[in-house]
């Protein structure tokens, strides 16, 4: 029995050892057993943020990436030179013909909230209405559509990764009405050759607070024709991006929070 305990024990502090090296001297052994304070961890504390007053809030230690005012401090067009989106309502909006803006701060794991509504007036139909879409790294992108009553390729709908994964469920609002995306983004790594990944990006969507992307890991940056794939050439962090698809899609309370 104390053989068996001792090898627990040793397994244990392999993995938990920096925590533990932390901690008071413990008594591993109570006789035969193993006592409740060795899994007690008290050091460091964890740290303490404070939350917003409502979930759609930031929090204390976000990054405030558009807050209903202010575009050219967090943002630029694609060559780095002031966006002609415009601001209005508090809002940010896409202007037909002006291109994509991404942030000049660059990223890489992180925790993302942004809400977007397409025209109240609808026009077209299929990936022609209400179309944008939202580049994690510059790279891999998580699709904006009016997807009401919609009808265009599973893979291309609002919440899906661009021709990669369709969303779980469809819980779109009418045009008009203001959704949420709210995202959990993991980096990939790469193989020592760079050109592989040794992990592939992942990622968690709730829309409109309704899980539709569940940890997926994504094949490769977001291509519009032909396959994405594992070959990539290496990189690190990148911007968050909005696209210009030609509607004058909004966006509003963009906040982020790197992990």
């Amino acid at each position: 029995m104390k053989k068996t305990v001792s090898i627990a024990f040793l397994i244990f502090s392999f993995f938990y050892g920096s925590a533990l090296a932390q901690q008071p001297v413990l008594k591993a052994l109570d006789g035969d057993k193993m006592i409740p304070g060795l899994t007690e961890i008290m050091d460091p504390e964890v740290t303490i943020i404070q939350p917003g007053i409502k979930d759609s809030d930031a929090p204390s230690d976000a990054i405030i990436l558009f807050g209903g005012s202010d575009i050219n401090s967090e943002w630029t067009d694609n060559k780095g030179a002031p966006s002609k989106w415009i601001v209005k309502d508090g809002s940010l909006v896409c202007v037909k013909g002006s291109g994509v803006i991404k942030t000049k701060r660059k990223f890489s794991n992180f925790q993302l909230h942004i809400e977007w509504k397409t025209p109240s007036e609808v026009s077209g139909d299929g990936q022609g209405r209400g179309n944008s879409g939202i580049f994690m790294q510059e790279l891999y992108e998580l699709q904006v559509l009016d997807s009401y009553n919609n009808r265009t390729y599973r893979h291309g709908q609002a919440g899906s990764f661009y021709k990669q994964f369709a969303p779980l469920v469809n819980v779109s609002r009418k045009p008009g009405e203001w959704q949420t995306y709210d995202v959990i983004y993991t980096a990939p790594t790469f193989n020592n050759d760079t050109t592989t990944f040794f992990t592939p990006p992942r990622v968690t969507v709730l829309h409109n607070g309704v899980l539709v992307q569940n940890n997926v890991s994504l094949r490769g940056p977001t291509v519009y024709v032909g396959i994405p794939e594992y070959f990539i050439k290496k990189h690190g962090a990148g911007s968050l991006v909005l696209q210009d698809h030609g509607n004058p899609v909004a966006y509003r309370n963009i906040w982020m929070r790197e992990l």
